[in-house]
């Protein structure tokens, strides 16, 4: 089954315990950052107090005693995209969100060839299908054993370092 629209939404937000993402790719080409992303290429950031319908989510999540969480695998340098995405998530780890970074450049990557997805309260896997470009293709419903995406959140979460940790011991301005 495929995800879009309010069916998508309330898998994002519908969560009872937790919700995780899988981030792997350098760049996404999405169409509602286009106009922030050319901004940030500019030169101009984001306040330092920035808030959003997404900071807002997470703060939701985590006065409910959800969590959420996300594990970026990436290789520096670091792209324009990444860069850009780093400035955002800066004031999602202040809101809540546990975010992680799981560098390979200089090791093997232990998620080699695995694909992003969310994982909703450790039952529910939807894989995220993009073209090479980073264009979003669909989110799909993973029908299997979510044994085996649960292995792969184990790994992410103990090979990766925190958001904070990471940009403290590497330049990525």
């Amino acid at each position: 089954m495929f995800l879009d629209g309010v069916e998508w939404q309330a898998a994002l937000h519908g969560s009872t315990e937790s919700a995780w993402r899988l981030e792997t790719f350098p760049a996404y080409n999405m169409p509602q950052e286009k106009e922030d992303f050319a901004v940030f290429l500019a030169g101009e950031r984001i306040p330092e107090n920035y808030q959003s319908g997404w900071t807002q989510k997470l703060t939701e999540h985590q006065q409910s005693g959800r969590t959420i969480g996300r594990v970026h695998v990436l290789t520096r340098p670091l792209s324009d995209y990444l860069r850009f995405e780093f400035m955002y998530y800066q004031p999602h780890v202040l809101a809540g969100e546990d975010i992680r970074i799981l560098d390979v450049t200089d090791r093997e990557n232990p998620l080699a060839g695995i694909g992003d997805f969310w994982m909703f309260d450790s039952s529910q896997v939807v894989l995220m299908h993009y073209e090479p470009d980073g264009t979003q293709i669909s989110r799909e419903v993973y029908e299997g054993d979510v044994a085996t995406y649960e292995e792969y959140r184990r790994i992410a979460v103990a090979e990766s370092v925190p958001f904070t940790e990471y940009v403290a011991n590497f330049a990525v301005s």
